[in-house]
């Protein structure tokens, strides 16, 4: 049988290039796209940033400067839309005050889901940034809620899930160390402390002493008021842990930056 001819070959390669030159350009228009796609949204996150500062100072708050993260991809026809699925917020280093003294959150993330954010917005940095529920995760280290409690060499901490204590106390002049654990609950933006079950190696076996301990167990089982927390959260529970006490709080339809 004969041999086709060479020529018909050559239509063949040749479509096969221009397939290839056409897949290739698929690809870096695609990877166009993905790098403007994240550009774009590097540019707002930085902006939402910006107006999550002004929210924490509103609050009469400090922190570092916010690290916010847009979630969802592709970004661009989140823009359009004006209406995010996601948006991460993380603030460290979070000082606010609690009737003249500092409160410490190392360590604040937020999580605001389905965020309404006009494209003039983010590009103005004015206007309303919303979002239809916020959820928050903090911790309050024991040394600041410790100095709140105002005794002289307490100190709090967490053992089997349970709020511990440990604190000198001079009683009919025995000098000892009281050690218990506290219950603790949370309304109303504040945290309820009460210690059950003090004890005191070297107690006298006196009922006087007895009732001395119950008194000092008592005035540590107080309401203590949580500082006020940005985006309008608000404290739904309370937990020990090895680092602090974890702060686990809500809101629904809230502003997550400063108006302008």
């Amino acid at each position: 049988m004969a041999e086709a001819p060479a020529y018909e070959e050559r239509p063949r390669r040749r479509g096969r290039r221009v397939l290839t030159g056409f897949v290739v350009l698929l690809l870096v228009l695609a990877g166009l796209l993905v790098v403007a796609d994240r550009l774009a949204a590097g540019a707002a996150e930085r902006a939402i940033a910006d107006q999550v500062k002004q929210e924490v100072a509103k609050q009469d708050a400090q922190s570092a400067p916010p690290k916010v993260e847009v979630a969802g991809f592709p970004f661009l026809t989140q823009v359009l839309a004006g209406k995010y699925e996601r948006i991460s917020i993380v603030l460290t280093d979070v000082q606010g005050k609690v009737q003249g003294d500092a409160v410490s959150v190392p360590r604040l993330d937020v999580d605001a889901r389905n965020v309404k954010a006009s494209l003039d917005t983010l590009r103005t940095r004015q206007g309303d940034v919303t979002a239809e529920t916020v959820d928050g995760r903090g911790t309050v280290t024991y040394d600041s809620l410790a100095k709140l409690l105002d005794r002289p060499g307490l100190k709090l901490g967490e053992q089997n899930g349970k709020l511990t204590v440990t604190a000198p106390v001079d009683i009919l002049g025995a000098k000892l160390t009281v050690n218990g654990t506290a219950d603790v609950t949370v309304a109303n933006g504040k945290v309820g402390l009460k210690f059950n079950d003090l004890t005191a190696d070297g107690l006298p076996n006196l009922p006087l002493a007895r009732t001395l301990l119950a008194n000092y167990a008592r005035g540590l089982s107080i309401d203590v008021p949580l500082p006020a927390l940005p985006f309008q959260l608000t404290v739904r529970k309370v937990e020990p842990t090895p680092d602090g006490l974890v702060v686990t709080a809500d809101a629904k339809n809230v502003p997550i930056n400063s108006a302008s």
